[in-house]
């Protein structure tokens, strides 16, 4: 993956470059789902987290869970979520703007006083396109995508995942960035696109 693909990954629609990593362990929680789906959402978030090299915990020392995944069938159901306007402010507008889209997921991201990733929060509305994707899809690809701050247009057009044989796998270029994107000697955060230089030299093939 070459500097330019990496500065593309993180890259938002406004030409700004923005990057940002966990900077804490990952306490996840997971609502709206049987146990069978639960183990697999927990599965790919184990995988990634060992990949990253990111700790897992039981609780968040400031949010008690700071990785939070909603599953439900329809948006207006956040509505009626006892607090859930305190965790998402302007709940009732964004709820709208969903419905309006038909969107079929949403995920929004919390930063600490560095710019590291506090906390990330996982909408999943199970329509008839998500209910045709596997478990271990959907959730492998919903982690990746909540394990750094990629740019609002990454995957638009290629996903993060492969398929194997019969399995889905994460792709070996993405999984090389991820990697090197939580080498302790990088920042947690970056808003410059010589950020993606650094990131290219430590996947680059060695000799």
């Amino acid at each position: 993956m070459t500097a330019d693909e990496i500065e593309a990954l993180f890259t938002r629609t406004g030409g700004d470059y923005a990057f940002a990593r966990w900077g804490r362990p990952l306490a996840p929680v997971v609502f709206g789902v049987e146990d069978e789906t639960l183990s697999v959402v927990k599965g790919a978030i184990e995988a990634i987290s060992q990949l990253a090299g990111i700790s897992m915990a039981e609780t968040d020392p400031e949010l008690g869970s700071n990785f939070i995944w909603f599953f439900f069938s329809a948006w207006s159901e956040l509505l009626d979520v006892p607090d859930m306007d305190r965790l998402m402010p302007d709940l009732a507008p964004l709820v709208e703007r969903l419905e309006q889209a038909g969107a079929n997921q949403y995920r929004t991201f919390r930063f600490d006083e560095e710019g590291g990733i506090m906390a990330c929060f996982v909408f999943l509305r199970m329509d008839e396109h998500l209910g045709q994707v596997s478990a271990e899809t959907f959730a492998l690809s919903q982690v990746v995508q909540s394990v750094l701050l990629w740019s609002d247009m990454a995957f638009q057009d290629r996903s993060p995942l492969a398929v194997a044989g019969e399995a889905t796998v994460l792709r070996p270029d993405i999984a090389a960035l991820i990697r090197a994107a939580y080498d302790p000697v990088m920042p947690v955060a970056a808003d410059d696109a010589s950020h993606a230089l650094r990131l290219a030299a430590r996947i680059a093939p060695t000799s």
